[in-house]
């Protein structure tokens, strides 16, 4: 049961409610500075879903022909968070045409007579700042054919929630939340008549927590690399006002857009989407090609090493591994304990995956999803290598904290004149079991194959008692099962006799997975925890398991390009299912 608001929550938010109500009751004449452009487009897709009625937030359907968006249905918190913050906003405008436009301009009517006032679930400020982006940025869109008395609703209610955000955006934690709520005043600053003095405070606290919030290689202290692609599409966007406004772009904005692009590369697939860790998706398809597409081309390409994170590439194949602690602390409440888990694309292709974020499917699932189990790697039966903790609120959202992480993790990446290696390790296993684990991932240089090595090993004359007190508790022998998540377009099947996995993408592409025989290979469900679905999504993985029985136990694994399977493979399928059918495939 999650525990109650502390004193210094609830502190916040009535402050909140103070000031947004407080907000609500001045009349700034406000209009625009000049004619914004939309700094984001949506999907078309998604858009004819939300004019047929088919309201899809937070993993729930709610069906309502001509009905409101105000009427979507599923967990408040999670929806709320999603309708409040108006990024729909840009899938309609992606239609763009008169049922489109009316609408947009009914739902943001609707919203300034529930919530206008300064009540309701919006007023916070992260909420607030994606909120003003996505009112200005597509302003001409919601503006077009409506009277004098509603444009003038409009133009006041942004000036009532820039002062809220002028005065609450403090109160929010660093990170993707603090980018939200600065980028949002720096915008609303820039654009709106009479908010032209809150422009210079906010681009000055933009600058500092880009100096603070961006480490200097790139990364942030979530791990999260979706959100790591939000803040730099925010910056991106301050960025591009700032420059339309004849201002200068601060340095250090400059600077942490610099650190992240590279960042962000070493973290992308070769099937374009960002490695799946810490609570992070893919990322929206095609952001971060528009991202990096506008950023100065002599910024450094991808890495071996980011924010934490491994990565080796060859051929048309790439593979990230979490080579780092998970996130500590506050940081921790959506973090995942996949420490030396990994994902492999071959072109277009995911083939071996994490199962992601079970966010939007109940809370069951989205710890389900934190857990060791569910990335690919190998884990002790019953244990995770961090483990949760009590539940706790944050942000108005009930999360556990990692607990119990690793303290020491190693990551290694090299370069060998027939491949490339990484050697990782945690000791995530040492307290409850006396083991460290340590996994070596080699590619080929034609990226064909991947051998790997996962050794359980005692390092110390304490570790070893630790490994005896255990192993005496389970009946003398420790389990443990390595398992490789495989994406759900994926069709596997055990060969050779139980000794093989062929695997045939969609692409025609086989690979085949061995083992050195000293563990069980078996073929068993899995599920595929993907944002914008109704349901998990069913897939197959490959468990390896075996038990401990000594200070030292190794086991060796391959997964190979069949022979007969050419580099170079003409896919031209793609890699994701349309909007359209990943939005209401699972409908009744």
């Amino acid at each position: 049961m999650a525990q109650s608001p502390s004193w210094r929550t609830r502190r916040t938010a009535y402050l909140h409610r103070y000031h947004a109500r407080r907000a609500a009751r001045a009349k700034p004449a406000t209009g625009f500075v000049s004619q914004p452009e939309p700094r984001s487009i949506g999907h078309f897709a998604r858009g004819r879903q939300l004019l047929a009625g088919n309201f899809l937030f937070a993993g729930v359907l709610t069906t309502s022909p001509g009905g409101s968006i105000w009427d979507a249905q599923g967990d408040r918190d999670l929806v709320d968070q999603e309708l409040h913050g108006f990024a729909w906003l840009d899938d309609l405008a992606a239609v763009g045409d008169g049922r489109a436009r009316a609408a947009a301009q009914k739902w943001v009517a609707e919203w300034i007579v529930a919530s206008g006032d300064g009540s309701g679930p919006g007023w916070t400020p992260d909420l607030t700042g994606r909120r003003l982006i996505r009112w200005i940025s597509h302003g001409l869109f919601l503006l077009r054919g409506l009277d004098r008395a509603s444009q003038d609703h409009i133009f006041r209610s942004l000036g009532q929630q820039t002062l809220f955000l002028s005065r609450r955006w403090k109160a929010t934690r660093a990170g993707l939340p603090r980018f939200e709520a600065l980028a949002g005043m720096v915008y609303a600053g820039l654009s709106l008549e009479g908010m032209e003095h809150l422009a210079d405070p906010a681009i000055a606290a933009l600058a500092v927590d880009c100096a603070v919030s961006i480490g200097p290689d790139g990364g942030i202290a979530s791990r999260n690399p979706e959100e790591l692609l939000d803040i730099l599409t925010l910056l991106m966007w301050a960025t591009e006002a700032l420059e339309a406004s004849d201002r200068p772009v601060p340095q250090p904005l400059a600077d942490a857009v610099t650190r992240i692009v590279p960042t962000l590369r070493t973290l992308r697939h070769a099937d374009g989407g960002l490695a799946r860790f810490h609570g992070g998706g893919r990322g929206l398809d095609g952001r971060l090609d528009q991202a990096l597409a506008r950023v100065d081309r002599s910024i450094a390409g991808a890495g071996t090493t980011g924010m934490g994170f491994a990565r080796i590439a060859a051929g048309r194949t790439t593979l990230i591994a979490d080579g780092a602690p998970p996130p500590q602390g506050n940081e921790s409440f959506n973090a995942h304990a996949s420490t030396l888990a990994f994902e492999l694309t071959s072109g277009r292709r995911p083939v071996v995956v994490n199962c992601g974020s079970g966010v939007t499917f109940g809370a069951d699932w989205r710890r389900a999803g934190r857990a060791t189990p569910s990335h690919s790697t190998l884990c002790i039966a019953g244990y995770s290598s961090s483990r949760l903790g009590a539940p706790a609120l944050v942000g108005g959202l009930t999360r556990e904290p990692l607990i119990d992480q690793p303290d020491d993790v190693q990551c290694i990446v090299t370069r060998m004149d027939d491949g490339h290696r990484v050697e990782l390790s945690h000791d995530g296993f040492q307290l409850t079991h006396g083991q460290t684990h340590a996994r070596i991932l080699e590619m080929t240089l034609d990226g064909r194959g991947l051998v790997g090595e996962d050794l359980l090993t005692t390092l110390s004359s304490i570790d070893k008692e630790r490994f005896d007190r255990a192993r005496g508790l389970t009946g003398g022998a420790i389990p443990f099962a390595v398992r490789f998540h495989l994406h759900p377009d994926i069709e596997a099947h055990v060969d050779l006799g139980g000794a093989a996995v062929s695997i045939a993408l969609k692409s025609g592409e086989i690979w085949v997975f061995r083992h050195d025989g000293h563990a069980d290979l078996t073929l068993q469900p899995s599920v595929y925890l993907e944002s914008g679905r109704l349901k998990p999504r069913a897939a197959q993985q490959v468990v390896l398991t075996g038990s401990a029985l000594s200070y030292a136990t190794r086991i060796r694994w391959s997964l190979t390009k069949a022979q007969d399977t050419p580099d170079v493979v003409r896919d031209l399928a793609p890699a994701r299912p349309q909007d359209d059918d990943a939005s209401i495939e699972d409908a009744p």
